[in-house]
């Protein structure tokens, strides 16, 4: 198996890994009003989340312009 088929195949499971974190099942757990540092806890998952998902995105991209 080449890098580049390697590579996509991770930047697949990234997307699938972001659809699921922002399907309704997991926003629901986080959908209430606790608040977290003074931040409603559903923004701060949301934040978090993309942020995880454009930190991992940035990640695989890099490892691929490196090779």
């Amino acid at each position: 198996m080449s890098h580049k088929e390697l590579s996509s195949e991770h930047l697949i499971a990234l997307f699938i890994l972001g659809v699921l974190l922002f399907m309704p099942p997991f926003l629901i757990i986080f959908d209430h009003s606790t608040l977290i540092a003074g931040i409603p806890a559903l923004f701060l998952y949301l934040f978090v989340a993309w942020a995880v998902v454009i930190t991992l995105m940035m990640l695989l991209v890099e490892q691929v312009d490196t090779d």
